[in-house]
């Protein structure tokens, strides 16, 4: 079978084998190394019997909206609703929506963009869902990248092989797509909107005939075919005021075949030609 590196989280050419004999090496090598284990807080001993557990507390802490103040009048928004989102958006046309900031903060750092609003919508739940449907796959805007590749490979093992063939495509092209940190942060809203020319994916949305589910300042939800979503160079059909709300990725039909390609100077971490 196909075999995962550990590293990077992809398709690795260097084998299993290889891998494992060079584990078994370093573990040799470094075994003999270890200290006792001590289980005194104070001593500063390392503990490696198990890794260290999640705090509980964070993980019953409720969820809250923030907003924080920046250097230069900078403004960070993190609602839990999209109603609120829908009202930032109404009030601040031209705020940034990030999830991962992948490539916000690229542009930030690197290109000397000024975004004095900055909205994040990791925390809401319209925005995350992430469902198989008896006539395709819902896929959420702030869906992460990573999470996506999960269930469409529950997807492609339960449905038919020709319902699938989209999601096999999209499927084998996020193998290339970044890294796993990224793909961890980054989602699929995020990069449809960024309208890169090169883009690894938005080729695929047409092609698989996804439809895009826009939802403007007062909650109505318009529907746009991904053919007609991307207008130029980096423009796309959102109004002021809008967002990308959902992604509707249909079963493939009988007889219909999509198939990814990506041409790069590097087979990981590289941007197409």
């Amino acid at each position: 079978g196909e075999f995962i590196c550990p590293s990077s989280g992809k398709p690795c050419s260097c084998g299993e084998s290889n891998v494992l004999n060079s584990e078994r090496s370093v573990v040799g090598a470094t075994c003999t190394e270890h200290k006792p284990i001590s289980y005194n807080e104070l001593d500063g001993s390392l503990y490696k019997e198990k890794e260290l557990i999640f705090p509980p507390e964070l993980v019953l802490r409720n969820n809250l909206p923030l907003k924080l103040h920046g250097f230069g009048g900078i403004r960070w928004y993190r609602p839990l609703i999209l109603k609120h989102i829908l009202d930032l958006k109404s009030l601040y046309p031209a705020a940034k929506l990030v999830v991962g900031n992948t490539e916000v903060g690229i542009e930030i750092n690197f290109k000397n963009a000024q975004y004095p609003i900055l909205i994040s919508v990791t925390h809401v739940p319209e925005l995350n869902v992430l469902s198989i449907k008896e006539d395709g796959l819902e896929i959420g805007s702030s869906v992460r990248l990573s999470r996506l590749q999960e269930v469409l490979k529950e997807a492609i093992a339960d449905r038919e092989v020709h319902e699938a063939s989209s999601c096999r495509a999209i499927y084998d092209q996020l193998k290339w797509f970044a890294g796993k940190q990224v793909k961890n942060v980054a989602s699929v809203g995020g990069n449809i909107c960024t309208a890169s020319p090169i883009s690894d994916l938005n080729p695929l949305w047409m092609a698989s005939r996804a439809d895009f589910r826009i939802v403007d300042s007062k909650g109505n939800i318009r529907t746009v075919p991904a053919k007609d979503f991307f207008l130029g160079y980096r423009k796309v059909d959102l109004a002021p005021g809008e967002i990308l709300h959902s992604i509707f990725l249909p079963w493939s039909r009988q007889f219909e075949f999509v198939k990814e390609f990506k041409q790069s100077h590097r087979r990981e971490d590289d941007i197409a030609l």
